[in-house]
């Protein structure tokens, strides 16, 4: 079932909850625990929205038009340096970018790569590998969205973009282009999307973020055990064929414990500095306590 706009909701639950989500193989937790019923299950009425681009989010939960949301958690980090208290939950995504190189190009012939807005993890990884891959004086394309950078490539606008999956896939797939790297390479482990609310609602309401964190808890879950149902349930949110949302997912995995990577998020941060992105360090941006309590009460 597609989410309508502003969103869809099931009927007959307690508490209703708005999540704001994307598009990508890092949202598919959250596909899977709306049309699963975990939401119902946890006694909440859930109504989704998909957001055109994940900038757009942050201030959605600052004003309470969302109250949860799955971005990714740079862009949480930054939110909270810049006094708008956001929270990270759970990790979803996980080295969930790639670069493609345009079919029948090597990365040392690009010119032009196509890289949507600062602060998010395509930007980041592109801005993290562009030494590696030689592209100190390539022509860097501002896209106002991840849709922009792959429409780019595909119109031959751009000789390369960084993107997520299931799209970099999908585009290999079709003969379109070739991943030549990912965020693995330059940060092992690193989170992407990661399950997200805010400050205000972490401390007024526990018990509601302990009952979302539990059902996305089950939906990563069930992406584990039921691969080709999640795609499935995935392929009418992203708008694309299952076969290639299954594909993807054996590059990037949902995975809840990715936001527990200090190591590789303290790399991120550190780039960020660098690149002006960040006032000051983030301090408490994360809460990794309803995650506990949702995995020390799963079924094995």
């Amino acid at each position: 079932m597609v989410p309508s706009t502003p969103g869809n909701e099931r009927k007959g639950v307690l508490k209703t909850i708005q999540i704001s989500l994307l598009r990508g193989i890092c949202q598919i937790p959250a596909y899977v625990a709306f049309e699963k019923g975990f939401f119902e299950e946890a006694g909440l009425q859930a109504r989704l929205e998909v957001a055109a681009t994940a900038w757009l989010v942050p201030q959605k939960l600052m004003q309470g038009e969302s109250h949860f949301a799955v971005i990714p958690w740079t862009r949480v980090a930054a939110a909270e340096a810049n006094d708008q208290p956001l929270v990270l939950l759970a990790g979803s995504g996980c080295e969930e970018a790639a670069i493609v190189v345009r079919r029948g190009l090597q990365p040392t012939d690009v010119k032009k790569v196509a890289i949507p807005l600062r602060g998010g993890m395509k930007d980041l990884t592109a801005m993290g590998l562009l030494e590696t891959l030689g592209w100190q004086d390539v022509e860097q394309i501002r896209m106002p969205s991840g849709d922009g950078a792959i429409l780019a490539l595909v119109g031959q606008g751009a000789d390369a973009a960084s993107m997520i999956e299931p799209y970099a896939t999908m585009l290999e797939a079709l003969g379109i282009g070739t991943v030549v790297r990912r965020t693995g390479d330059v940060w092992k482990g690193a989170p992407g999307c990661s399950l997200t609310t805010t400050a205000r609602l972490k401390q007024t309401a526990p018990a509601l973020v302990q009952a979302v964190v539990n059902a996305f808890v089950r939906g990563a879950q069930f992406v584990r055990q039921h691969p080709d149902q999640a795609a499935a349930i995935a392929a009418d949110y992203i708008g694309m064929n299952p076969t290639f949302i299954r594909q993807a997912l054996q590059h990037n995995w949902p995975n809840v414990d990715a936001i527990r990577n200090r190591e590789a998020m303290d790399q991120v941060l550190s780039l960020m500095r660098q690149l002006g992105y960040l006032k000051r360090p983030p301090q408490n941006f994360m809460d990794l306590s309803f995650l506990d309590a949702a995995q020390a009460a799963a079924p094995a």
